[in-house]
């Protein structure tokens, strides 16, 4: 890095790849796997996604991990970002509940409102 246009061309690079609220191609699939998450069950449910997506040769679906996504007790947690859509929040999922989104809401374009969080409040 030489310059500081250089320095603004990384940073602008940069919050593209984390920046989950614009439109991007493809859809992501994110997975809460604070120690909340984790210990509610939330590694079988990421490897249940990671397995269907594989399956199903979905290759515009990216399943990514983060920390605590702020409801401890509904984990393990999901979020759904679909370009041009509104993010879906899943919980209490588990294996079979994470095939069935998969199925469903990914390959079928329908939301499974019985697993999202409006359901559960």
């Amino acid at each position: 890095m030489k310059s500081l246009a250089e320095l603004a061309k990384i940073r602008e690079e940069a919050l593209k790849k984390v920046d989950v609220r614009k439109d991007r191609k493809g859809t992501r699939i994110v997975v809460g796997m604070a120690t909340c998450g984790i210990s509610a069950g939330a590694r079988p449910v990421l490897t249940a996604l990671l397995e269907e997506v594989q399956k199903r040769n979905l290759g515009d679906v990216e399943v990514t991990q983060t920390g605590c996504i702020g409801v401890c007790r509904l984990e393990p947690i999901v979020e759904v970002y679909m370009p041009g859509e509104e993010k879906v929040t899943y919980v209490e999922m588990t294996e079979e509940k994470a095939r069935k989104v998969i199925a469903e809401h990914i390959v079928n374009g329908n939301v499974v409102t019985e697993y999202t969080i409006g359901a559960a409040e």
